[in-house]
């Protein structure tokens, strides 16, 4: 009788134990060994920028990917009525823009690669170019990965004028040759392991502890990963966006008064680090320190027997 009390006295305390077995520390500490390897195995360097990039998907596969939204978008459009006419005058005015920064894609991917000391990147071959207008108010515009494009009615007057509007298309096409869109799900599949390693190493832990180190990761994980990356691609869009519209004969200046205007008709917004824009003063005093350099790209191809 002693003994099966003894038994009983014990067993409640065992359970105890096991339920409160606290953090699994050596799964998160597997993770961060495997996340490592995998995300800086995978390195390499972007030829546009010379930072170093990670990439999901291939080319050819973010081609596909971009042709599935792009159908998606327009048929939400034409079903709405939204779809602008490829005749009207905004439409023809949209696709001779996109044109012209097209035609510069070879030129001026070669010259930053140069610049940065790389292999031409060449992935842009395989796009599939392609522009529609949307009737919309938003501000807005995007090219998605392999070269599909759109711009939203909303956004004519902020630009006011073709340059303005270039600057903005430039920065969109820059997106999808700097492969934005696949180094944005590389960073997505490490979040997702992070959230999966997390939610087995606390699985015997209390709720408290759970909802502490879950929060962790996810805080860490938004100001620590995906704002500052998303403000980067923003910063690289800019730089070369800016240098694709100079060099397709567009006036690069027009880029400080088109900022000036976004951000007056945004509001105040929210604070740079918990955004993934970066603020919109700091943009601007990036564009100009950039402005030498565009004005250079666009005296090479602009200036009448400069050759280029």
């Amino acid at each position: 009788m002693k003994i099966r009390l003894g038994r009983t006295g014990r067993h409640p305390q065992g359970q105890a134990r096991r339920r409160g077995g606290g953090i699994k520390w050596w799964v998160l500490v597997a993770f961060a060994a495997f996340a490592a390897w995998r995300w800086f195995g995978s390195a390499e360097t972007d030829p546009y920028t010379g930072e170093t990039a990670h990439y999901a998907a291939t080319p050819a596969e973010e081609v596909q990917l971009g042709a599935q939204a792009y159908q998606q978008v327009l048929g939400d459009a034409s079903a709405q009525g939204a779809l602008v006419s490829p005749d009207d005058p905004v439409t023809r005015q949209v696709r001779d823009i996109a044109a012209r920064l097209v035609d510069r894609v070879p030129q001026v991917s070669a010259d930053l690669a140069r610049r940065n000391q790389q292999e031409v990147p060449d992935s842009w071959r395989g796009f599939q170019w392609d522009v529609s207008v949307i009737d919309s108010p938003q501000a807005n515009a995007f090219c998605l990965p392999g070269g599909k494009m759109a711009v939203y009615t909303g956004l004519l007057p902020v630009t006011q004028n073709e340059d303005a509007l270039a600057v903005v298309m430039g920065h969109e096409i820059a997106h999808a040759l700097l492969r934005h869109g696949s180094q944005r799900l590389a960073q997505q599949e490490l979040v997702q392991l992070g959230q999966v390693a997390a939610a087995v190493a606390v699985s015997d832990a209390d709720p408290q502890q759970q909802r502490m180190v879950l929060g962790a990761l996810g805080a860490g994980a938004q100001y620590g990963l995906i704002l500052p990356y998303g403000r980067n691609h923003e910063s690289q869009a800019d730089e070369v966006g800016l240098m694709l519209a100079a060099a397709a004969c567009y006036d690069p200046r027009e880029a400080i008064g088109l900022w000036e205007r976004m951000s007056a008709s945004g509001g105040g917004g929210v604070p740079e680090f918990a955004s993934t824009h970066p603020d919109p003063a700091n943009r601007i005093a990036r564009l100009q320190q950039l402005m030498p350099e565009a004005l250079e790209f666009h005296a090479r191809y602009c200036t009448p027997g400069a050759g280029g």
